[in-house]
């Protein structure tokens, strides 16, 4: 039978996250191996700069085994301190033994430790992230060059506007995954470790002998794989400030393209289809577009989550209370979800069916008013610029209530007869510079 804590973190209501590598990454033991890296990162640097012998650190890091750690009970036992730090810091020095359990956690703080911890997290979840927005660039940017031309009608607040294509559409969609992808690359190099004592100023680790106390947040650092800060920062939430925006942000990227999709995947619709779209409980002819949906819902939530972190930052003294403590949820649930969403953002745009001919059947729903602006520019060199206004006024209310093609009543209109009227209002022809736009939007690496 599967163990309580397991099942609580299985994903039963997180479908957008359940099974995803960055669900796994930012599990509970996930944050214990973080841990109890961090607690052996500390005790390697401390031994590379002969403040402690290096046997101290072979027993630590051998001791930091994850498996022999219960996350349950350091959850519950951490309600006496407020943290899972300090229960972990009494198992690991027993586990560790008598002669060099001294050196576990030597000179540190709680927030230390979790802080770094978290900046572990946070690595590995963006390493798992980042090949899913490549995969979903490489995806559009074959969209975008496939259907380069293909016009389709271009849509505000709702209503059909000018004519686009849906390469330049990809191609804005790939835009934003890029920006995301950028983002998330400059945030995950800068991540850094912490290391400050009690009050952020290395004071302990003096007091145990290092002549230079500045250099062991460098070199703990390098034992972690993150970057050296170039302060301690337990009140200066920086790096969570910044994490927070580039998920969120990411989230939202991925959510324009789904939002996109949902719109254009509706029955009545139907420019696009997602390549293997979700059953329903109660109706067998429906093919959902599911792997929008989750994207979406990850893009409604991030924002919330990212808020809290950002509330963070009004941290009060050298280390805050409750402020630090309220990033921990929000910050695991937004790399989870971000993670998740950059997972099916790339089956999505993998998958995608583009469906050219329904676009082109949707650009003449207006009967062709789709390209009065275009008309509005032709005619007026011919029949000046108010009777052109006029003209095309007057026939616009004609096409709907005479049920009749707008190509149809310019034809009758005198003064027109010498136009290309069938070029002039075909939408196919009037789609701007989307082509070049495309094309230079596919250059960007």
């Amino acid at each position: 039978m599967t163990s309580a804590p397991e099942a609580h973190d299985a994903g039963l209501l997180a479908p957008g996250c359940a099974g995803a590598p960055a669900a796994e990454a930012t599990g509970d033991r996930a944050w214990l191996r973080a841990l109890l890296d961090a607690e052996a990162a500390l005790t390697r640097a401390q031994a590379g700069l002969g403040l402690a012998p290096v046997e101290a650190a072979n027993a630590v890091t051998a001791a930091a085994d994850p498996a022999g750690f219960d996350a349950r009970s350091l959850a519950e036992r951490a309600r006496g301190g407020g943290n899972p730090v300090i229960p972990l810091v009494a198992d690991l020095t027993k586990a560790v033994g008598e002669e060099y359990g001294p050196y576990v956690h030597r000179g540190a703080t709680s927030q230390d430790i979790l802080d770094s911890a978290a900046m572990l997290v946070a690595a590995r979840t963006l390493d798992l992230l980042l090949p899913d927005l490549a995969r979903t660039g490489r995806a559009l940017a074959r969209l975008a060059a496939e259907h380069r031309d293909t016009a389709m009608p271009g849509r505000t607040l709702t209503q059909h506007a000018v004519p686009t294509t849906f390469g330049l559409k990809a191609a804005g969609w790939r835009a934003l995954v890029l920006d995301a992808r950028d983002r998330v690359t400059s945030v995950r190099e800068a991540l850094p470790a912490q290391l400050g004592g009690a009050a952020g100023t290395l004071a302990a680790f003096g007091a145990y002998g290092a002549p230079d106390p500045t250099a062991l947040p460098a070199a703990y650092a390098r034992e972690l794989g993150l970057k050296a800060p170039l302060l301690p920062w337990h009140a200066l939430r920086t790096p969570v400030a910044d994490l927070a925006g580039c998920l969120a942000f990411t989230a939202g990227a991925l959510g324009k393209m789904a939002a996109d999709v949902l719109t254009l995947s509706r029955t009545e619709v139907g420019e696009v289809v997602e390549g293997s779209g979700g059953g329903s409980s109660a109706m067998p002819h429906k093919a959902n577009p599911v792997r929008a949906t989750l994207i979406a819902a990850a893009a409604r939530r991030a924002p919330q989550l990212a808020a809290t972190l950002y509330g963070s930052l009004a941290a009060e003294d050298e280390r805050p209370a409750g402020a630090w403590h309220a990033e921990w949820e929000p910050l695991r649930d937004l790399l989870r979800l971000t993670g998740g969403a950059a997972r099916d953002a790339a089956e999505l745009a993998e998958g995608l069916r583009v469906r050219p001919e329904a676009m082109r059947a949707h650009l003449g729903l207006t009967h062709g008013l789709i390209v009065t602006e275009r008309l509005s520019a032709e005619l007026a060199p011919v029949l000046g610029r108010a009777r052109a206004k006029e003209l095309l006024t007057e026939l616009a209310r004609r096409t709907y209530t005479e049920r009749r093609d707008l190509a149809g009543l310019l034809a009758e209109v005198p003064e027109l007869s010498g136009l290309d009227l069938a070029s002039l209002t075909d939408p196919a022809r009037y789609t701007g510079s989307a082509g070049a736009l495309t094309d230079r939007a596919l250059e960007r690496p």
